[in-house]
């Protein structure tokens, strides 16, 4: 069984420690089961990210589209920031290390990620993320704000980290239009 345990820093995200099993044969963990969560949402589409260490991915939200992160081998820095208006949580910003450096006990937490929560992470090592989302890919619904931005004051635990030209161009905070952000209360 699962423990969740609901964030107390941005409402509608919930941290997932699965229970693991092992034995002489290795290990097996339950990394997703959509009863954990309010409204069971079903996923549809599964992504696996692999990243070299030094990389930071992000910050991307959607307006319609939920994700679930597990990160399976290596060690990354999730960054979660609440754009929603109207959000009891508006303006607040997580940061939760998922998996594990080399050497280190595993960790198997996973995070559920709802719409209008900017989310990314930097590789602390070679990292493989996998992502679950309950919408297909839709680029009208791939938005993103500036993973650098002070008003959002992510500690990503890197210096002068490797970005893509999407994540580098992306606006900050203050420069979203009230269409382009998220409000509270559009999907669960």
């Amino acid at each position: 069984m699962a423990t969740l345990t609901p964030s107390e820093v941005i409402a509608g995200v919930w941290v997932v420690e699965p229970s693991v099993h092992t034995d002489d044969r290795g290990m097996f963990v339950e990394t997703y089961r959509r009863a954990w969560f309010p409204g069971g949402l079903e996923m549809v589409q599964a992504n696996r990210g692999d990243r070299r260490s030094g990389s930071v991915v992000g910050l991307h939200f959607h307006l319609h589209q939920a994700d679930y992160w597990y990160v399976p081998d290596g060690l990354a820095r999730v960054v979660l920031h609440d754009l929603r208006q109207g959000s009891p949580t508006d303006g607040a910003t997580l940061t939760i290390d998922l998996g594990a450096a080399p050497g280190a006990p595993p960790d198997h937490r996973g995070v559920f990620i709802p719409p209008g929560v900017a989310h990314g992470f930097a590789a602390l090592t070679d990292v493989t993320i996998t992502y679950l989302v309950d919408r297909y890919y839709n680029p009208a619904d791939e938005l993103g704000v500036a993973w650098d931005d002070p008003d959002i004051a992510a500690d990503w635990g890197l210096g002068n980290p490797v970005l893509s030209a999407r994540d580098q161009s992306n606006p900050a905070r203050a420069e979203l239009s009230p269409e382009r952000r998220p409000h509270a209360g559009l999907r669960p």
